[in-house]
Order: C-alpha cells, then structure tokens, then sequence
C-alpha cells in the first residue's frame, strides 16, 4: 500500500480521483465522503482528508481477514470515522451491516476482530459522543461559571441562567441579561 502521495489533482470522479506525481499519474479510489472535499482540478491533494480516517482504512484492510481496500473505501464512504467505532463497540451489527457491501456475517467479522484493537479509548470517544452537551447546553454552562466567577452563588447562578435561557442567542446574552435580573431581584 502507498502510504501518501503529494501531486496534483488531475481529474475526479465520486470514488476515485487522477493523482499526477512528477509527470506519473496514480488512480486512487477514495470514500465518496471525500469526494466532496477534494480540491479544484489543478491543485495539491492529499487522499486521505484526515489521520483517523486513513488510521481506520489501515486497521480495516490489515486486520479484518476479507476486507481489501475496496471493502475499507466502502465502509468509509457509508459511515463516519466516529460512528463506525461507537457501531463496533457498541456490536452494532445492524447499523455495519446497513453499509453497501457489507453483509450481516461481514458485520459480524469486523465487531469480532476489531473490538478489542479499537479498546478503551474508542469505547470512551462513543460514550462522550453520544453524552455531548449540545451547543444550548455548553452555552447556559459557560454562562452559569462566568456568573460564579463574578462572586455569585452557584444555586443562584444555576437559577438566573435557567430562566433566561429560551430568550439569549449566546452566553454573553445569558450572562448580561442574568446580571440584570439579579441586579433587579436584590
């Protein structure tokens, strides 16, 4: 396997792209989620739009017995990095199996072989994926620890923000509008 190649991008097309590196032209298959980041025809490329989606082709097609490049490429184009490790630790067959090429007995080769080489940390990664704060939350946290550092209590901090929390857009709007309700309420 090439491990890289740094040229430019001489055609496209959804799962394969034209690579010319010092005048020889390299065919590389690439995942149709990829596609849509490759550069104009012309520029510089690199094939692979980040390390853990190559880290995952590698670990796929050297670890997983029946899976070549095209299988990985598959997997990459039918799911996310992220979501395809959550689906191995959580055994999610169906949701592997749902990816085009991949049966039910496939699915159930790649939970068996990868679970333990993907471990503790991606176990971890899919807990804190899926337990993610949304951005309204982070944002009414940001606000209520803001408050605290200004010398207000947490329970009323916690309080302040809470009520306000369906009329600012930001945490900044949270915070201004919970200092002139306690302003107003003391």
């Amino acid at each position: 396997m090439i491990t890289f190649l740094d040229g430019k991008l001489v055609a496209a097309l959804p799962t394969q792209a034209t690579v010319d590196v010092n005048g020889v032209g390299y065919e590389v298959f690439i995942p149709l989620s990829s596609y849509d980041k490759l550069p104009a025809v012309g520029q510089s490329i690199h094939i692979f739009m980040s390390a853990p989606e190559r880290d995952l082709f590698r670990l796929l097609v050297n670890h997983v017995s029946g899976i070549g490049p095209k299988l990985a490429l598959a997997v990459l184009s039918g799911m996310s990095v992220g979501n395809f490790k959550a689906a191995v630790v959580n055994s999610d067959i169906a949701s592997i199996s749902k990816i085009s090429g991949l049966g039910k007995k496939t699915a159930e080769r790649i939970v068996l072989e990868l679970k333990d080489k993907l471990g503790v940390a991606a176990a971890w990664e899919a807990a804190t994926a899926a337990n993610a704060p949304t951005p309204e939350q982070e944002q009414v946290n940001e606000a209520v620890l803001a408050l605290i550092a200004l010398g207000y209590k947490q329970v009323d901090a916690h309080k302040a923000v809470r009520d306000l929390q369906g009329e600012a857009k930001s945490a900044e709007e949270l915070v201004k509008l919970a200092l002139k309700k306690m302003a107003a309420g003391r």
